[in-house]
């Protein structure tokens, strides 16, 4: 009847017991009303009636699917114990109804068996269509909320494959381009070599030590990325520097991990590289209302000169723009513009979480 529950009688089940509960109070009120009309009877017995059938069968049903469901997370018993249940709560509501509504009326227990036969058969197939009614009700509800929460499962799977999808393809290509520029340095400098594959060490037993999670705080962000613009100092020595600035209130923002990397990494080879004297790049992150922005600023050639990293174009833009969507959707942007005193700037902004 309700939502998936965490374990047989948590708050979420126990309320939904309660709109059960109430809901059918409301319906054997307007059933013994209807009996009242129709039987031209006293509407305070048929509603002492109907009351005591129905809470008692709602007891009975209710407990019993939580009993049977346990842990599982499905909201109702399937197969042959769920109609167990049901008719095993429609003939205790109705046994135990009666008898309440007997004492109640000052009558003989059942004694419309032996006087009226047919009104108490009438009365058994009332109590037991309602019954059933009721359940198959709450049935349809529960068996949709659980569906619904099936498929937001799903897709919130499909969206975690997609995402180590992404980081899969950008990690290789990181390291592909670090062992490409290790090759050149083993030839011409050893000894920076020698310092590139330390920090090359470092860096990967970081990575592959840190679990794999969909998202990470913005500090532990800035701390890899900082582990790799250290790597890029030793190949480029003088030509690179860089400024990491995150404020204090936004070091446990939750972001994707490989987030600014790709986007450090483009920097570095469309706009630094291609200058003979370097550049600088600079990371900051800032609170706007309710938005995270993140800038990444270089002081390099410039997206004129630098094709490669257009607005559509570039291997590490492509993938940012791509994890944002997968994660934010429309409430994720990236923007490439050109800085004011030359270089680009990228800023990506991201909804803050409530």
């Amino acid at each position: 009847m309700s939502g998936a529950p965490a374990h047989n009688f948590s708050p979420e089940n126990l309320k939904g017991m309660l709109r059960h509960g109430v809901s059918t109070a409301v319906f054997c009120c307007l059933i013994a009303m209807a009996l009242a009309i129709s039987r031209s009877g006293d509407w305070g017995q048929h509603l002492v009636y109907s009351l005591s059938i129905g809470m008692i069968s709602w007891i009975v049903i209710d407990v019993g699917r939580l009993l049977l469901a346990g842990r599982n997370d499905k909201p109702w018993p399937m197969g042959l114990p769920g109609v167990v249940l049901v008719l095993t709560g429609a003939a205790i509501g109705f046994l135990g109804g009666n008898a309440i509504g007997d004492a109640y009326a000052g009558r003989p227990f059942m004694e419309d068996w032996s006087f009226a036969p047919h009104r108490s058969a009438s009365t058994l197939l009332i109590s037991l269509a309602a019954t059933v009614a009721v359940c198959y009700f709450y049935y349809s509800r529960g068996k949709a909320k659980y569906l619904e929460g099936q498929v937001a499962l799903a897709e919130r799977d499909a969206t975690d494959a997609r995402l180590k999808l992404i980081e899969t393809q950008l990690e290789p290509h990181m390291l592909f381009n670090t062992l490409a520029n290790l090759r050149v340095l083993i030839t011409t400098d050893p000894p920076r070599a020698v310092a590139m594959l330390d920090r090359l060490n470092s860096y990967l037993r970081v990575t592959l030590s840190g679990s794999r999670a969909l998202a990470h705080p913005l500090s532990a962000e800035f701390q890899r990325l900082g582990d790799y613009l250290e790597l890029m100092s030793v190949r480029m020595g003088a030509r690179l520097a860089y400024r990491l600035e995150l404020p204090e209130d936004l070091r446990d923002v939750p972001v994707p991990p490989l987030l600014l990397q790709p986007l450090v990494e483009n920097a570095i080879r469309h706009g630094l590289e291609p200058r003979v004297e370097g550049g600088e790049i600079a990371v900051g992150a800032r609170r706007e209302g309710q938005r995270l922005v993140i800038d990444v600023r270089d002081s390099g050639v410039g997206i004129d000169s630098a094709a490669p990293s257009s607005e559509n174009g570039g291997f590490g833009l492509a993938q940012v723009r791509e994890r944002l969507a997968t994660v934010y959707g429309n409430s994720g942007a990236l923007a490439l513009t050109a800085g004011p005193s030359g270089g680009t700037c990228v800023t990506i902004t991201l909804p803050l979480p409530a």
